[in-house]
């Protein structure tokens, strides 16, 4: 989505959004003294420019490259990375926002990789100490054939003592029968002799090497996922054996289990959320890091295999840790230090630019999720500019497409369901319609059966004008707009007067109101002695309030229940505030705008640096007019009620704060969080 900025957010000429081709464009149409935004629908016809200029179909007429290295989308950073991290066997640490092509990137290094260096592993009976396996390498493919061979030469060994105790049980059967004339003695005497026979055949049929990593089958260097993997799993583990003496016992080489850093070896080791994994895991990741080897022995104290320990085993692979950026708490520093030092760290990219050239990437990716599926209909030119629309609105910033793909192929898969359920050949735009109202998150399922109930109760109010009260907009989650009501009311103190706000509220909101609080001040024609302004979040929920996009609406019911003006509550407003009056811009515009809609309100403002953000859903367009603000002046203008007490209030406000300024806003802002 690309938008030019509003050549005056404060003037009186209404500001309306036209779809055209791949831009959103301005227009100025006199509508009264109203500031609004509105977007026109999309026409479904108009798809050439949304996919770059391709000439297509449908998605079947997009070739998909066969590299996946070649199939990373919006990732240009972290895919140079990684080329050269493969080219020179480094350690790559990725951090950033789930469903960001981490994975992907991952086994795209491991077809970087050389095959031709990959090993099997073998391990075999140690006759000086059992309890020691040795270890043995060989080229990839051969560790079968040299089972094989062992267990042909084991079975030769096996007919031949067959032969052999038949004929020795017979030998003496017969002299126990015809000679000395004692069957008992005779039967007796074979059985111990089978008993003999069968202990050592055991005993021999032990000493096939265990195969402990196979490569012959793989295509490619190895790829080993390790995310989650418990101890075992990853450092590799002896199996418990319960028959420890008598000739029952399994050999301690046999029970050798290999882990995820010995099947990754001459490979890639992936380890996903490595935060997760404990300290001491971390630690044995490190040392095989660092040794390329790395011995495998029993992880539990109680269990037989405790008493086992195999001779180092090869673990020459390249790690790629990731995680969100969270993870970098709980990183063992050492590991760290290990990756940052032989290899590189890079942060994932949430958004890449909107381009001719990304959006047929775009379009190439609904080809590649089609084939990777291999049960989908290929989608129609219309379908894929509606999941390139899709990509803007979810990047929640102007110029800019997401690249959340997990999120955006769910959207393509559900998509591609509900034409298989229709039993169409193709995948139409219809169908991606559906599969976004049918896809739609866990927390847009409760927010809007959370607006259905406070409807039902007269919680939330789209009329009418109310002292003290105001419509506020929030996000849950990440793509769930809801509004939350906030209240004020101003209250006599024995002391010298105070902010006091409930609601559950986090660090930031907390801070947020303590900035709404300096305005208040410096606002009022009268101090704030003896009165208390009470602040209340109304059903903000377990989760409190976070963040500070309520600040504008905070500061306009606290105005209003200290001035004595009702709001307006057909209007909904969310934005952040500076110390100073200035309306600074905030994150999920869109979504708050048609949470605003869904609850009946008609009139929405937002930060006028935000106006260049919305990508509204058609079907909510015509429903709300958007008004875009710089100022707390401003706000107040739009939201309260009774003119000649608002303008004499919006003057005294603008004189006290500063100049209303022209413009989005001053420089510096900070962008949306």
């Amino acid at each position: 989505m690309t938008a030019e900025p509003l050549s005056d957010a404060t003037s009186n000429e209404p500001v309306s959004y036209t779809r055209q081709s791949d831009s959103w464009r301005t227009e100025s149409d006199a509508v009264g003294s109203e500031t609004a935004l509105t977007a026109s629908t999309v026409d479904p016809d108009v798809t050439t420019d949304l996919l770059g200029g391709l000439t297509i179909e449908t998605s079947e007429d997009i070739e998909v490259p066969p590299r996946l290295i070649d199939q990373v989308i919006g990732q240009e950073r972290a895919r140079d990375v990684v080329t050269k991290a493969a080219q020179q066997r480094r350690h790559v640490m990725m951090i950033g926002s789930p469903g960001t092509g981490k994975s992907m990137l991952s086994k795209a290094m491991a077809e970087l990789l050389p095959k031709e260096s990959v090993q099997d592993v073998l391990v075999y009976h140690n006759p000086n100490d059992g309890n020691k396996p040795k270890v043995r390498t060989v080229p990839s493919g051969n560790g079968k054939r040299i089972i094989e061979a062992h267990k042909a030469e084991a079975r030769k060994a096996g007919q031949f003592r067959s032969f052999l105790m038949w004929g020795l049980i017979f030998v003496v059967l017969g002299y126990s029968i015809l000679v000395a004339g004692e069957l008992l003695l005779g039967i007796l005497a074979a059985g111990i002799l089978f008993l003999m026979f069968r202990y050592g055949s055991r005993r021999r049929s032990g000493l096939i090497p265990n195969l402990l990593v196979s490569t012959d089958s793989e295509s490619t260097a190895p790829f080993v996922d390790a995310t989650g993997s418990h101890a075992g799993a990853l450092l590799g583990d002896v199996r418990h054996d319960p028959y420890q003496s008598g000739g029952l016992e399994t050999p301690s080489h046999d029970r050798v289990e290999a882990g995820g850093i010995h099947k990754a070896n001459k490979g890639v080791l992936f380890v996903d959320e490595i935060n997760t994994l404990d300290l001491r895991s971390q630690q044995h990741l490190l040392t095989a890091m660092q040794e390329r080897e790395f011995s495998i022995t029993g992880q539990s104290e109680r269990s037989s295999g405790a008493m086992v320990k195999t001779e180092p085993v090869p673990t020459d692979f390249v790690l790629v840790a990731a995680g969100n950026l969270d993870a970098m708490a709980n990183i063992h520093p050492a590991l760290r230090s290990r990756i940052k030092g032989y290899g590189y760290e890079v942060y994932m990219e949430d958004t890449v630019e909107d381009t001719p050239e990304m959006r047929q990437k775009y379009a190439r990716f609904v080809a590649q999720e089609v084939a990777k599926d291999d049960r989908l209909p290929p989608f129609t030119r219309e379908a894929i500019a509606e999941v390139v629309l899709e990509a803007q609105r979810r990047a929640g910033r102007k110029g800019q497409l997401t690249v959340e793909f997990r999120t955006l192929g769910g959207l393509v898969r559900v998509a591609g369901d509900v034409a298989r359920s229709e039993d169409a050949t193709v995948t139409t735009r219809d169908h991606v319609l559906q599969a976004k109202r049918r896809a739609r998150s866990i927390e847009q399922q409760i927010a809007d059966d959370y607006i259905e109930r406070r409807k039902d109760y007269d919680i939330a109010m789209a009329d009418g004008s109310v002292v003290g009260r105001v419509n506020g907009l929030a996000v849950m989650g990440e793509d769930s707009g809801i509004v939350l009501p906030v209240m004020a009311e101003v209250t006599p103190s024995q002391g010298p007067g105070s902010v006091i706000a409930t609601g559950k509220l986090q660090d930031i909101a907390r801070e947020a109101v303590q900035n709404v609080s300096a305005i208040i001040k410096k606002h009022s024609g009268t101090t704030l002695h003896g009165r208390d302004v009470h602040i209340q979040f109304v059903q903000a929920g377990q989760g409190g309030v976070d963040g500070d996009s309520a600040s504008v609406t905070i500061a306009t019911a606290v105005i209003s229940a200290l001035e004595g003006i009702g709001v307006d509550q057909s209007t909904a407003m969310t934005g952040s505030l500076s110390v100073r009056g200035d309306v600074l811009p905030v994150g999920g515009i869109t979504h708050k705008i048609e949470a605003a809609a869904k609850a009946g309100m008609s009139t929405v403002i937002i930060p006028a640096a935000n106006a260049q953000d919305v990508m509204v859903e058609a079907e909510y367009r015509e429903m709300v007019d958007i008004v875009p603000v710089s100022h707390i002046s401003e706000v107040l203008a739009h939201a309260l009620d009774g003119e000649p007490e608002t303008d004499s209030l919006v003057a005294r406000l603008a004189e006290f704060t500063d100049t209303v300024f022209d413009g989005v806003g001053r420089g510096g802002s900070p962008s949306p969080q």
